[in-house]
């Protein structure tokens, strides 16, 4: 069974994700391999999201990155 990133749900089994922590990616982690802050992650997403839906503004990314992030263990609060 894949493990996926407590924060973001990425696929931790592929190396280009790993990290020095257990539960969390590259991107979601610090390089002591602490959880970064909600904002920085929700920003990551949101730019993720804009990768592949060009014509979404900024606004509305943050907005479904915010929602995509309570369905996430690290954020489900």
């Amino acid at each position: 069974m894949d493990k996926f990133c407590h924060s973001c749900a990425a696929p931790l089994s592929n190396p280009d994700f790993k990290s020095k922590a257990e539960s969390y990616c590259k991107y979601c982690s610090d390089e002591k391999g602490q959880l970064k802050s909600r904002q920085e992650v929700q920003q990551n997403i949101a730019w993720w999201l804009k990768t592949w839906q060009p014509n979404i503004d900024d606004a509305k990314a943050m907005a479904r990155a915010g929602d995509y992030m309570k369905a996430m263990p690290a954020w489900a609060n």
